[in-house]
């Protein structure tokens, strides 16, 4: 490929496979017609026998002599070089499509062609049609892809595609009417992925080996662990004391109990050091107090948010948890680095989170959290690239119901919000803006504010650019009835006491959002509510939601919807817009391609 490199640059292929994955955008089929084809391009040698020439058209009577009998011809709106070429007594081979015109067979719009019996292919792509076309004939044969691993079925079907036969074409609907071939274009699309993906999978040797025994400590928790959560720390406990550094990411629907197997992992890498970052200070608090609640005493906690003394010695501590604010201090060396919800955090974030992983070749293990579930179809794309965890079991039974609700049913959400603030609940509601819009017809924070502080005590109010939106959701943990606020309660915060939940222009929002919001509800096992106030006369989507609880089953969901867009937020993009492959609906061909590419 040498000498072609910049063209294969262009195309943004790195593979033979990707090269096929190119198909043609049309043919011309200039093969002889033995017979006439009524309706359709015909090619056929002729004789000129005469022509006849008028201000809108020209007449050509001619010979057909692959067909041996005289048909007539017409041009229409003809140049003079029509004329020129379109001598009496020149024989020629032409195109066009034939017609029955009053008995007597009619070739229309008749081209001269240079070449016969081919089929020329035409490319929608980068570079000139042309050097595509070169690049194909040189590249793309039995062989290489043999090569690619590629079986005889698929090799077949992509070669026809560039090289197609006349029979071929003649039955050839296109990609979409062909069952066999379409496949073929999905699993050598998803196939060529997964290699890619398996090419950036870098093992580095581990800083350290921990193997640090958690026996102990699992039988000191006041509570049974679920066979989920256990599941995950054996896997952890395979990773931490291998050779190569981990790289994991484990996620579990809301309260699952993720943050049990964050304090097993940390008691795993004991006596080495362990730090964990998350998003909010609300979170980072919450997290800390359960690890100074279940860690032996020996195990020193500390903890860094913003407005942490700068002068507090790091290095005293083995298990330190804190936000972005450990990015701008002095840190101990660490063999086991944890991120919760590393989507959260921007890209020099990440980057600098990673650097926390690095001594010269080696690295620290490395582990993600996160209570986004990204659908099973994107795991399996991306188990190559990192390892998964799953919790999918509850430690106890969440009871939420969850209702779409119009404006006429406002009455009813106003007597049930003051019967469980009565009983000592807790509601949020949650707003799509925080100012006024003349673009989205609901109420901003500013606007419906009032409305909630007229009728009930104890209203908070906050959202994302709010300097005091931590110390006000801390408040409201502790005082509130009701919160105003927009999604930034989304991650971070657990509220024992919240029964309610109202998202106020739901179908604004992602599926794996929503299902976020509704997770802050029901907590401990109490009775919960989520009502999605919208506008919308239906809505099969929200409908669908409201049917569901499961976070996995609603990022597949959220998938079918938004076809693999932004419902991932970060977590884990698919990183490429496949052409044939559909991350939704091919689970089957991806799960044909994942066996292939185990054993070959």
């Amino acid at each position: 490929m040498n000498s072609d490199t910049k063209y294969f640059k262009k195309l943004g292929v790195s593979s033979f496979i990707e090269l096929a994955l190119l198909t043609p955008s049309s043919y011309e089929n200039n093969f002889i017609s033995k017979t006439p084809q009524i309706n359709q391009q015909n090619t056929i040698e002729v004789e000129v026998l005469s022509t006849h020439r008028t201000p809108k058209a020209l007449t050509i009577k001619l010979f057909c002599i692959t067909w041996n009998e005289k048909i007539n011809a017409i041009i229409f709106r003809p140049s003079p070089y029509h004329s020129k070429v379109f001598k009496a007594g020149i024989t020629l081979y032409v195109k066009g499509k034939i017609i029955w015109n009053l008995g007597y067979i009619q070739l229309q719009q008749p081209r001269i062609l240079k070449e016969i019996n081919v089929i020329k292919t035409r490319y929608k792509t980068t570079i000139p049609n042309a050097t595509m076309q070169n690049l194909v004939k040189k590249y793309l044969n039995r062989q290489n892809l043999k090569e690619e691993n590629l079986n005889d079925n698929d090799i077949e079907n992509l070669l026809l595609l560039h090289f197609p036969t006349p029979s071929f074409l003649q039955n050839f609907a296109g990609v979409d009417q062909s069952e066999d071939i379409l496949r073929t274009l999905k699993f050598c699309e998803i196939y060529s992925y997964l290699l890619a993906l398996s090419k950036k999978k870098i093992k580095y040797i581990a800083k350290n080996r921990l193997d640090n025994s958690i026996e102990d400590f699992i039988k000191s928790l006041p509570f049974k662990l679920t066979s989920d959560q256990e599941k995950s720390i054996r896997e952890i406990q395979e990773d931490l004391k291998g050779e190569f550094a981990a790289r994991r990411l484990v996620m579990g629907d809301v309260g699952c109990g993720k943050t049990i197997v964050i304090l097993c992992a940390v008691m795993m890498s004991v006596p080495k050091k362990a730090v964990l970052m998350v998003p909010t200070t609300v979170l980072a608090k919450q997290i800390y107090e359960e690890a100074k609640r279940f860690l032996p005493p020996h195990v020193r906690v500390g903890f860094v948010v913003q407005s942490s003394k700068k002068d507090d010695d790091l290095t005293q501590y083995d298990f330190i948890i804190g936000t972005q604010a450990l990015l701008f201090r002095d840190l101990p060396e660490f063999d086991l680095v944890m991120v919760d919800e590393q989507h959260r955090f921007g890209t020099k974030q990440r980057a600098k989170i990673s650097d926390l992983a690095k001594k010269g070749d080696k690295r620290a293990h490395f582990l993600q959290f996160s209570a986004t579930p990204i659908p099973r179809t994107l795991s399996m794309m991306h188990s190559s690239l990192v390892d998964f965890s799953y919790i999918k079991e509850l430690p106890f039974k969440k009871d939420i119901e969850t209702k779409i609700i119009k404006k006429s049913q406002f009455s009813m959400l106003i007597n049930h919000i003051k019967k469980q603030t009565e009983e000592g609940h807790q509601t949020i509601i949650v707003y799509p803006l925080v100012e006024e819009s003349e673009v989205i017809e609901y109420q901003s924070i500013e606007e419906g504010r009032s409305f909630w502080e007229d009728r009930f005590e104890r209203v908070y109010v906050t959202f994302g650019k709010d300097k005091n939106k931590e110390k006000v959701l801390e408040e409201f943990s502790q005082k509130g009835d009701i919160l105003v606020s927009t999604t930034v309660i989304e991650v971070g915060i657990s509220l024992p006491r919240l029964s309610t939940i109202v998202i106020v222009a739901p179908e604004r929002l992602g599926l794996a959002s929503l299902h976020q919001l509704r997770g802050r509800v029901s907590r401990n096992g109490l009775k919960g509510y989520c009502f999605l106030y919208t506008n919308l006369q239906t809505s099969k989507r929200l409908e669908d939601f409201c049917k569901t609880s499961s976070g996995f089953e609603i990022a597949e969901l959220d998938l079918h919807y938004r076809e693999g867009g932004d419902m991932l937020k970060g977590v884990f993009q698919s990183g490429k817009n496949f052409e044939w492959f559909d991350v939704s609906s091919d689970k089957e061909v991806l799960k044909q391609a994942k066996e292939f590419f185990r054993y070959n």
